[in-house]
């Protein structure tokens, strides 16, 4: 009779090797299946925030950028500006009227402080006027008119008046200055419009005969 030691122990199933191949290529299927949802994911992600930076980009240059508002004068009209014995008449001030616009561009309103207007005859300042404040909404163009008077005695303590008056012709230049703010979505930039013109009266006519205008903006 065999002794306990010599007894046979029972063999293993042949097929566990197989089973436990099996599982290690199910587990290892498994760990490939997350491995490709976490690329995936992680390329739709980045993917997304590429589009979200793209768009962020374009509309920053075209839409969101903040673009020049533009003043333009429209027209000019000069009122009591007479003669009186070959000279100007000093008993009534003379009015200057200009028509001037603000066209804006942006998708945002553009909110201006008062406008000042000044008239120089040969590089002396000769009148002053002021316009309230306003806005200029989001592609639209706003108009003001600007009402400036201008003192005579100042004129005629010009050098050479005379002499143009007896030409026919009067010429004049205005500056006109506009501050304000156009903020687009979070973008907030200064802007100071100036409009400097030369104007040509013609005392035959009563009309301004030539206008020559040129803009300027700082942001």
């Amino acid at each position: 009779m065999a002794s306990p030691k010599e007894q046979v122990k029972p063999f293993a199933p042949a097929n566990s090797h197989y089973l436990r191949s099996d599982e290690e290529e199910v587990a290892s299927l498994h760990i490939k299946l997350r491995q490709r949802k976490y690329v995936h994911c992680c390329g739709c992600v980045s993917a997304v925030f590429l589009i979200i930076a793209v768009t962020a980009i374009v509309l920053g240059f075209t839409v969101f950028h903040v673009k020049d508002p533009k003043i333009k004068m429209n027209e000019v009209t000069v009122q009591r500006l007479e003669l009186a014995n070959g000279t100007l008449r000093t008993d009534t001030n003379i009015t200057l009227l200009a028509d001037v616009s603000v066209k804006n561009p942006n998708v945002a309103s553009f909110k201006y402080s008062n406008a000042t207007t000044l008239v120089y005859y040969s590089g002396t300042e000769v009148g002053e006027g002021r316009t309230p404040a306003g806005v200029a909404k989001a592609r639209r163009t706003s108009r003001m008119n600007v009402t400036v008077d201008i003192v005579p005695r100042k004129i005629l303590g010009v050098p050479g008046l005379m002499r143009e008056v007896a030409s026919g012709e009067l010429t004049m230049t205005t500056y006109t200055r506009i501050q304000g703010k156009v903020k687009v979505v979070m973008v907030k930039k200064n802007v100071v419009v100036e409009l400097n013109c030369t104007v040509s009266y013609n005392f035959s006519s009563g009309e301004i005969q030539r206008e020559d205008c040129k803009r300027r903006v700082r942001l």
